[in-house]
């Protein structure tokens, strides 16, 4: 009894000792979360808008001698994808890489990860990495995501993919993050993506001096939006989904020592009655 007693005593302590970090986890996130929720709210329009004016733009161009506009050549594709750092966050990362896999079934591609998580999934699956330079989600700034959207047009033009797709998980509240994939590249698969009632009044547009230069100027600041703006979204997620798995773990904690708590006790009880029966029938012997 008395070492059942021991080894409860020993597993309430590891459990507190566990609830603590796991309580200073949530603190730090939800420190954090509120500076990331502000910053995705704030690129949450950029972002939207500027992916719906270039989807106008694709809708309405008929000027197709840019490589940007004119129909993929190559099937290949290349996802953006954009996953945490740490652990400890949920489901954040697997439903992630479960969204970019149902996405990607049955095509060939390439992946250029943000994040840590992202590097060690893609490199356990043995799936080519365009690059590993922005490993670590975050220390990505807007100069670096201008940096991503020129390499990834500088691969588009030389033909190594003909599709560029984002994969990233959008924040929708504290308690909701949806994983979600668009496409990015070529324009001609945004003009698909517009619904059959739009595509019923269709603008025509000039571009001076033509619509290669014209392209050429707006893409990469186009990509570059689109990449700062899935990161600010997902930075925001990943908080999001640690500081809910962490009140729920630490929500657990409490609940198992509770539990642990109320055993020992018994069993403390049981053994001092023990003792006393022991005492009580050893004096009437007597």
């Amino acid at each position: 009894m008395a070492a059942n007693m021991k080894s409860v005593k020993l597993r309430i302590k590891s459990v507190q000792s566990t609830m603590q970090i796991t309580k200073a986890m949530e603190l730090v996130a939800s420190s954090k979360l509120r500076k990331a929720k502000e910053r995705a709210e704030t690129c949450r329009p950029y972002f939207q808008t500027l992916h719906e004016t270039l989807q106008d733009i694709a809708e309405g161009n008929t000027d197709f001698s840019s490589v940007y506009a004119k129909e993929a050549v190559s099937e290949k594709y290349c996802y953006v994808v954009i996953a945490g750092d740490r652990g400890l966050a949920g489901g954040y990362n697997a439903n992630l890489f479960k969204c970019l896999e149902a996405a990607s079934a049955g095509q060939e591609y390439v992946v250029l990860p943000i994040g840590k998580k992202a590097v060690e999934y893609f490199r356990r699956k043995g799936i080519p990495i365009l690059t590993e330079q922005f490993a670590e989600i975050a220390d990505v700034s807007v100069a670096d995501c201008f940096e991503i959207s020129h390499l990834l047009c500088q691969e588009f033009k030389k033909g190594s993919f003909g599709h560029i797709e984002l994969c990233y998980t959008r924040f929708i509240s504290m308690l909701s993050q949806q994983p979600d994939v668009f496409s990015m590249l070529p324009l001609s698969d945004l003009a698909r993506e517009e619904s059959d009632e739009k595509r019923l009044v269709r603008n025509l547009i000039v571009y001076e001096p033509n619509s290669m230069e014209v392209f050429d100027a707006i893409v990469p600041e186009y990509l570059a939006g689109l990449v700062y703006g899935g990161v600010c979204e997902a930075v925001a997620s990943e908080l999001a989904a640690r500081r809910t798995a962490m009140e729920a773990a630490t929500s657990n904690a409490e609940e198992m020592i509770e539990k642990l708590n109320l055993y020992y006790n018994r069993a403390r009880q049981a053994s001092i009655t023990q003792e006393i029966t022991e005492i009580v029938g050893g004096a009437e012997g007597l």
